[in-house]
């Protein structure tokens, strides 16, 4: 330790002699200390007061400037160090050594700034603001035949990229070029692991998506997907999973999934559409999960369903009927959910059977699947007379429908549920399904979706409940009282908060609800004809003529 305390004393003496040698000697000392005990070495010399001097001690045109910013790094590794190397100004003097030409020096300082920065999100942003992003870019086209050089920048991109701030500077630089030129040239899995763990924040950004699929990096994951498909061993499994995750994170873009798209004829996407045949779960995930990617337009999901896509969705989820693959069955939904949005594709698929192979998933107990599988029904009867009643007369989906909606740890599935049941009825205009509905005790959750929080929601349970009453009020009548309809509909109308379309169609209800005896006496206790009359003065034209109707009736059966 007295070595220790010579060291530093010398170093004190030599920063304002500027003499090299005995500063050589004195930082070798402190090295080996901090290889010897690196916490205990690192306490001592913050003790006897190093921090200070080392700022000046990092000149440029200094020798022994690789081994400073080296005891730096090694201090840093602690985390009670961290702190104190920023309030010496260690900082902004490290980030300038980063323009240096000498690659010790840039490897210590990496170093250096990597373990002050460690797991500290506000240090790495002040990194940003210093301007370190397009340095450590430009370095690592300089230096990418330097192994430590270029390991030293992977791992400082890795630790940046994870900060939103980062994304802009990135995308101002050329990184995607750097990144896919060094990946081809990896043979190595650990190295290929590490650009990997760079380029998947980055890809969160859809500027940084686009200059990736630009700079040639989906033809290097189609490479490690056909290399990796067909072993066993770990490593092999784990790259061809990061690949093709690679791969559909890229197509979330809009931009860079439609250069891949190409019209349907890119060479991208027809490999990808090979995924879907495929043995392997990770494959028919990527492939699925990326058919529902390119199916974000209503062009691109025409085209595919006018190519075949849907038969190989349909056959991929009777695989996994028995296989019961979770992600796969959600993955395969996704897309013929996204498929089946565009009006001219809805019969195409309903004539391809997509609504029975659906149908074979309602026993899943997965949410998700719930989920998915619920979405899907609704894209494909919107409008579609026929198929919604023959959906909302099959007793077994009904009844499934009444018990997700009741699903409160789901609140997706419950809503999904309550808008399907509202559209079989709404789509369909049919008395049968209607009776199904009443039948399996559907109606009180069509009132309570009156109330949702979405005004979409409320509009969507109005009308079903309309088409109830007008078409068989008797059946429902019971239900509608037991529910509380008539004073759900009074609390709509009383709320200012209330969309025009909720006052509207609550008002086509109430009149619609009149003739039934029990629910006549429900809207005269409740002075309905005094929140009517005041809606006569509403902005809305159609709300207000409604309104004057509305009280004619109210009065004429008062």
């Amino acid at each position: 330790m007295e070595s220790l305390r010579e060291a530093v004393e010398k170093l004190k003496l030599a920063s304002t002699e500027n003499t090299t040698d005995s500063t050589e000697s004195s930082l070798d000392c402190l090295l080996s200390a901090l290889t010897q005990n690196n916490m205990e070495a690192s306490r001592k010399m913050q003790e006897m007061g190093i921090l200070p001097l080392l700022p000046t001690l990092l000149n440029p045109q200094s020798s022994c400037t690789p081994k400073v910013a080296n005891i730096i790094a090694e201090m840093a590794k602690n985390e009670f160090m961290r702190s104190p190397c920023v309030e010496a100004g260690l900082i902004p003097p490290l980030v300038q050594l980063l323009n240096s030409t000498d690659q010790e020096v840039l490897l210590q300082t990496g170093r250096a700034l990597g373990n002050i920065c460690y797991d500290s999100h506000t240090l790495q942003a002040q990194l940003i603001n210093l301007g370190v992003i397009p340095t450590l870019v430009k370095l690592l086209g300089i230096h990418s035949h330097n192994t430590a050089l270029t390991e030293m920048c992977l791992i400082a991109f890795g630790n940046l990229a994870e900060l939103e701030s980062s994304k802009e500077q990135f995308a101002s630089t050329n990184i995607a070029d750097e990144l896919v030129h060094l990946f081809q040239k990896q043979t190595e899995h650990e190295k290929k692991e590490m650009i990997f763990e760079v380029l998947a924040p980055l890809a969160e950004n859809d500027v940084i998506k686009l200059q990736l699929v630009e700079a040639g990096l989906v033809e290097c994951l189609l490479e490690v997907v056909a290399q990796t498909v067909d072993s066993e061993q770990e490593e092999d499994i784990a790259q061809l999973k990061t690949a093709s995750d690679l791969m559909v994170l890229l197509l979330l873009g809009d931009e860079s999934m439609q250069k891949l798209f190409e019209g349907g004829k890119g060479s991208v996407f027809q490999r990808v559409l090979s995924w879907i045949p495929s043995h392997n779960h990770q494959l028919q995930l990527a492939g699925a999960l990326a058919i529902a990617n390119f199916a974000r337009n209503d062009g691109n999901c025409i085209h595919m369903v006018d190519t075949g896509i849907v038969q190989k969705l349909l056959e991929l989820l009777e695989r996994h009927v028995e296989e019961g693959n979770v992600t796969v069955q959600h993955a395969a939904l996704s897309a013929l959910r996204n498929l089946a949005i565009p009006v001219v594709n809805k019969s195409k698929m309903l004539c391809a059977g997509v609504a029975d192979v659906v149908l074979k998933f309602l026993q899943s107990e997965m949410p998700p699947v719930q989920f998915k599988l619920l979405g899907t029904l609704r894209m494909l009867i919107d409008t579609q007379a026929e198929a919604a009643e023959q959906l909302g007369t099959n007793g077994k989906l009904v009844e499934r429908l009444v018990e997700w909606c009741e699903a409160k740890d789901h609140a997706g599935v419950m809503g999904e549920s309550n808008r399907l049941l509202s559209a079989l009825i709404r789509h369909s205009k049919s008395k049968e399904v209607i009776r199904t509905v009443i039948q399996k005790g559907g109606v009180k959750h069509l009132v309570t979706m009156a109330t949702s929080e979405h005004m979409i929601m409320q509009n969507e349970a109005l009308v079903a409940l309309g088409l109830i009453a007008a078409l068989d009020l008797v059946a429902a009548e019971k239900d509608f009282v037991g529910a509380n309809l008539v004073s759900v509909l009074h609390k709509l109308l009383s709320d200012e908060r209330s969309a025009p379309e909720i006052k509207y169609n609550s008002m086509i209800l109430i009149c619609a609800v009149m003739s039934s005896e029990p629910l006549h006496k429900e809207v005269q206790s409740l002075a309905f004809i005094d929140v009517v009359s005041k809606l006569r003065s509403h902005e809305n034209k159609t709300v207000s003529h409604q309104a004057s109707l509305t009280e004619q009736r109210l009065t004429a059966q008062s």
